[in-house]
Order: structure tokens, then C-alpha cells, then sequence
């Protein structure tokens, strides 16, 4: 049944409108799709090494994070992130929080971001002798594991890590399956200005019959992706992935009626007759599931 996608022909026009906007999209994706790095060195303000520092990276536009601890050494790194903006923030015991608004990450070259610590200003106290079992000034402050924090706490759910890891893996799939898809479907439109009227061969039908089936066929690998990737608890969809998604509920729907109508009009045409009743909403359907493709394509090009 996928095979015979977008059969009924449509005007040149929206035809045309939708090949430039799936096109230009392309380039923009291209240079999303890849996974970069973020590492850094913190130190104090000494310029010595700060270990044990907690670094959350979060997804401006997603909502997801990671979290990364620096070493003895001061240095932590983060790979395999999507490209993009984060937020970067940089917590330790004894040191001022600080949060970087905005860190950009891409696939062409590694980020380095270095950040300086500086220590808490010390809060006056009640002089000890005033204090009854108060420890003496030469105790040492309580480490994590005193104040019952594991070292699965301290350094971020392993569960959740692995989660979002999955999850990252399979959207970068989605995101590139979504880009080869767009070589048959611009392929599909132009081959659809010849698949109807009277004048058309059986061969020009085929052809536009078989590149709807393997855009179908792509399109639904790339969905599986998408459906299939993990959710992370406590993460909240914003930006323009939210009209990413909308554009779905469009385009989802769109790819399953679009064949169904395709195989009612293109047995019309195979019997000598002129495309009638309900498979004459074949070229209507088609034209605005491309369009609301192209419009999710976009939708992840452009930050608004």
C-alpha cells in the first residue's frame, strides 16, 4: 500500500512552494545533525584546580541536562552532545554557584569553556564557648557521605544519564533519516506534474508511484525514531520543538491517508477513467503533508 504515495497530480505552484521550502531547510539541518563536545578546566582564584566540582549542562531549547564532575585535575567534558545552546552551571562545597546563560555547541569544532570558582565568604559565628558540644574550630567540615548523600546522588542518576544518552542517540537518527527522507519526497512533487491528465503514460505513473511508496517507507523509519526514543522524567519540550511536534499531528496522519487515496486514484487512471469521488482528495492531502513536513523541517533550522 506504501507504494503507491502521491499519485493524483497537483499545480506546478504549491508544488513549487513546497520543493523550495523542503530544500532550503536542508542545509540548515545538516548543520544540526551533528553531535559536538564541551569541556572546560575550573579553578579557584588562585588559579589552582577545583576537583569534585558538579557541571550540569541543560539544553536551552529541549530542556534536557547532563551532568558532569571535574577531577583531581579540574577538567570535565561532556561528548556526544546535540548541537546547540546550554546552560552551564558549575556548583561545589565551599565555592559560589555560578550559571553560564549561554555556551554554544556544534558538530564542526569542540567548545572549551574554563570557569573560576570563588570561595564562600565566611558567615560570622557565635563565639564556641557559647555553644554547649559545639566541635572545636579545628574539626573538619562534614564530607557528603556524612550528610547521607551517596556517591550516586552526588554525581547524578546513572539510570537517567544512560536514559537521556538513548535518547540522544536515537533523535540524532531521526533527525538524519528526516533529512534523506526529503530527496524522495522533493522527488515525489516534481514527478507529479506529469503523473495525471490525459496525456500521461502508465510509466510516468509508476514512477511517481514508486518514489511516494519509498518516501512513505523512509518517513515512517524516521517516525519510529522519534516514537521510540526514551522519555527523560522531568524534562519539559519548549521552543521550536513544540511546533515540531504540532507539525506531526499534520504530517503523521497526512502520510497514512495520502497512499490510500493514491492507490483509489491511480486505479481510477489505470482504467481509462478521470479521478472522481473521494480520490480526488488525493492531490489536496498530498500538498499539505509536504507542507507541514517542510514546516517541521524548518521549524528545527530556525531558533524563535
Amino acid at each position: 500500500m506504501l507504494r503507491n504515495v502521491f499519485r493524483r497530480p497537483c499545480s506546478c505552484a504549491p508544488a513549487m512552494v513546497v520543493f523550495c521550502l523542503v530544500f532550503t531547510s536542508v542545509p540548515f539541518l545538516i548543520a544540526q545533525s551533528g553531535a559536538g563536545q564541551l569541556s572546560g578546566k575550573v579553578t579557584d582564584a588562585s588559579g589552582n584546580a577545583v576537583a569534585n566540582v558538579s557541571v550540569t549542562a541543560t539544553n536551552v531549547d529541549t530542556g534536557q541536562g547532563r551532568t558532569a564532575t571535574t577531577g583531581a585535575d579540574g577538567t570535565y567534558q561532556f561528548d556526544q552532545m546535540p548541537s546547540g545552546n546550554y546552560r552551564v552551571k558549575f556548583e561545589a562545597a565551599g565555592f559560589n554557584t555560578v550559571e553560564i546563560p549561554s555556551a554554544t555547541v556544534s558538530g564542526i569544532a569542540p567548545a572549551a569553556l574554563d570557569q573560576k570558582l570563588e570561595a564562600t565568604a565566611n558567615k560570622p559565628t557565635t563565639p564556641q564557648e557559647n555553644l554547649p558540644n559545639a566541635p572545636s574550630s579545628n574539626t573538619a567540615a562534614p564530607s557528603l557521605s556524612d550528610l547521607g548523600l551517596t556517591p550516586e546522588q552526588t554525581q547524578g542518576n546513572a539510570r537517567e544519564q544512560a536514559l537521556l544518552d538513548k535518547r540522544t542517540h536515537m533523535l540524532k537518527i531521526h533527525q538524519r533519516m528526516g533529512l534523506i527522507t526529503t530527496i524522495p519526497l522533493i522527488a515525489t512533487l516534481a514527478t507529479s506534474l506529469n503523473a495525471g491528465g490525459k496525456n500521461t503514460s502508465t510509466t510516468s505513473r509508476d514512477l511517481h508511484a514508486a518514489l511516494g511508496g519509498l518516501t512513505g517507507d523512509l518517513y515512517f523509519i524516521t517516525a519510529y525514531y522519534a516514537i521510540r526514543a526514551p522519555r527523560v522524567p522531568g524534562t519539559e519540550t519548549r521552543g521550536p520543538i513544540r511546533f515540531h511536534k504540532a507539525m506531526a499531528w499534520i504530517h503523521g496522519p497526512g502520510m497514512i491517508l495520502t497512499p490510500i487515496l493514491g492507490i483509489m486514484a491511480f486505479d481510477q487512471k489505470n482504467k481509462g477513467e478521470k479521478v472522481h469521488g473521494i480520490a480526488s482528495a488525493h492531490a489536496p492531502v498530498a500538498i499539505v503533508t509536504a507542507g507541514a513536513f517542510g514546516a517541521a523541517l524548518v521549524s528545527v533550522s530556525f531558533k524563535f
